[in-house]
């Protein structure tokens, strides 16, 4: 594998993360300098602790007659240049660590702030990215980049960024303090620099693509978990638990595999490092020691050298140890890179404005949409509903029906022709200010963890404690509700699993009532339930969709027969129009389909 020796090609993506966030952290700038600050002074008192060392060993212990590099040292007594040289060793490291425990703290509130920044951003990207790319992708592994994956970012910041780059600069120093000491000697020492350089640039790109396959295995780790958990009545009601623990068996065996790979080559380049070290200072005590005999080093001297040249390949040890983490928060910023980068199929267009208050006239114009551009599920739909106007969407399973009043919320866009309320094409709005005048009740109607009073309310501001009774009370919820031990303060579980399916639809139906739009859609609004709770939801949405200009899109085909016009769609394309008694008089598909399930009704 042939790979470049820069710190930037072993571990790409760093540089393409770091100016992707810039406008974050240059949001941060004071905490940056003075994080600054602290970091040079750290780096300066690292380069400054071995000296008292030498003192002692050339001045003190030796009593070498050359001349001091510092004039005053010759100046003290050995006692007392003793004494300040011990100050100094402990003084040194208690600034140094002084300066690096500000430095820690004021970069950590760094991370953290352009981190939370990130995830807030990450979060509201995907609620905006199109159901398209929803579909395509797997919650579990969103839910991986959302969390771990920007959890990752700002601890490699702390683990991994930080000491690597107090080590370079630390190594920078101290080389040119080595270079005035003696060039030769400093020039021998980096001799084994090549061959590290290359060795750790081919094992850390095998680091990268290492860990790049872990976080896709731990993603995936995460979907089967979140897909078997969502769906856990299912998967219970069909003895689904072995084969999904076969399948997260499987993946976790994979995740481990390719950890344990990732450990083993940076623990490879680790021990390569371990070596170069050896190798450097025994070539470095030779020569030092043979420069001492022909007086022209102190025996001090070599000390220092062999201190700072330890410390000089600690950089590179570091490097070593810290190019797998790096490796591992390039992978994880790739991967919310990649979700950031991801354009959104339907999106507000250039120059597009809020949306007037809307009188409810509905239009398809010649409208065509297919999920892939060779399949068409829906063909030159041809369709007005005049305000207020009450329309069911009727006809065969897979026939376009729920993607038609999609189309109306912009949850997919037309490949051909326009969706128009009042005469305008809804793509000139802001899906903000079209959305919000759109109200929707749903077959299976989610309900959040929260009170029932909040997800009543949701979306909806400065709303009355009033109002959500009286929704509540359209919808015929007001008194289960009430009969609750906390009532309206009653929290839900997880998607409303503590209710019903009656009593989750009618908060649904609630929740419709309160946001007084002009259009309301209502997709199988009683499909499973029973005939008791139908009964009752049903009179709750005639209540509902008074006044407002209402798609209800059903297979029960006396719920159809309420409507102002029933639209029969088959196979993408509108098959019958006209009131219930005009498409019985018909004779034709919807009238044998309503006699198909009145015989089974009656029977």
């Amino acid at each position: 594998m042939t790979s470049s020796p820069s710190l930037q090609k072993s571990v790409p993506g760093i540089w393409k993360i770091l100016s992707y966030f810039s406008p974050y952290i240059r949001k941060q700038q004071k905490l940056l300098f003075l994080s600054g600050i602290a970091l040079v002074v750290d780096v300066g008192l690292r380069v400054l602790e071995p000296w008292p060392l030498k003192f002692v060993f050339d001045y003190v212990l030796i009593r070498d007659r050359t001349p001091p590099a510092l004039p005053w040292v010759g100046t003290l007594e050995p006692i007392w240049l003793l004494a300040c040289s011990i100050l100094a060793a402990i003084a040194i490291p208690v600034l140094r660590a002084v300066a690096a425990y500000w430095n820690t703290v004021w970069l950590a509130l760094v991370g953290s702030r352009v981190i939370g920044e990130v995830r807030e951003r990450l979060y509201r990207h995907l609620q905006q990215l199109s159901l398209a790319y929803h579909h395509r992708a797997r919650s579990g592994d969103l839910i991986v980049r959302v969390s771990s994956d920007a959890s990752r970012l700002q601890e490699i910041l702390l683990t991994a960024a930080l000491p690597l780059l107090v080590s370079i600069l630390t190594l920078l120093g101290m080389l040119a303090v080595m270079f005035w000491m003696d060039r030769d000697l400093t020039l021998l020492s980096l001799l084994m620099l090549p061959w590290f350089g290359l060795v750790a640039s081919r094992l850390s790109d095998r680091i990268r693509e290492s860990s790049v396959k872990q976080r896709q295995q731990e993603g995936a780790v995460a979907a089967t978990a979140a897909e078997s958990i969502a769906a856990i009545k299912l998967v219970k009601a069909l003895s689904l638990q072995e084969a999904f623990a076969r399948i997260f068996a499987t993946q976790n065996q994979r995740s481990l595999k390719e950890s344990v790979h990732t450990q083993q080559l940076a623990s490879n380049l680790e021990r390569t490092v371990d070596v170069v070290i050896a190798i450097g200072t025994a070539v470095v005590l030779w020569y030092g020691s043979w420069l001492v005999l022909r007086d022209a080093l102190t025996p001090g001297d070599v000390l220092v050298f062999l201190t700072y040249l330890k410390n000089a390949f600690k950089p590179v040890q570091n490097f070593a140890k810290y190019t797998g983490r790096l490796a591992k928060a390039a992978a994880s910023g790739e991967r919310i890179l990649d979700v950031l980068e991801e354009i959104p199929d339907v999106r507000d267009l250039p120059g597009a404005i809020a949306a007037p208050p809307f009188r409810g006239r509905v239009e398809f114009d010649r409208v065509s949409f297919g999920y892939e551009p060779e399949r068409v599920l829906l063909e030159k739909i041809d369709l007005k509903v005049q305000p207020g106007q009450q329309v069911a969407i009727v006809g065969t399973s897979g026939g376009g029906k729920s993607t038609l009043v999609s189309l109306i919320l912009r949850l997919y866009d037309p490949i051909a022709g326009a969706v128009k309320i009042d005469g305008r094409d809804i793509r000139e709005y802001t899906l903000d200010s079209l959305r919000s005048q759109i109200s929707v009740v749903l077959q299976e109607s989610l309900l959040f963890a929260a009170t029932i009073r909040e997800n009543i309310a949701y979306g909806v501001a400065d709303i009355t404690a009033a109002e959500i009774v009286a929704a509540a009370e359209l919808a015929n919820a007001r008194e289960f509700i009430e009969a609750l031990p906390q009532g309206y303060d009653t929290v839900v579980g997880e998607r409303g699993a503590t209710l019903s399916g009656g009593q989750r639809q009618r908060i649904a139906i609630a929740r419709a009532a309160v946001r007084r739009t002009p259009i309301l859609i209502l997709d199988e609004p009683t499909t499973g339930l029973d005939k008791k709770n139908e009964q009752i939801v049903i009179e709750a949405l005639q209540r509902l969709a008074r006044g407002r200009t209402t798609f209800v899109v059903t297979h029960d085909l006396h719920l159809a027969a309420r409507s102002d016009a029933i639209v029969y769609i088959e196979g993408g394309q509108i098959e019958e129009r006209g009131s219930h008694a005009e498409l019985m008089s018909r004779n034709g598909r919807y009238a044998a389909l309503y006699q198909m399930q009145s015989a089974v009704a009656n029977s």
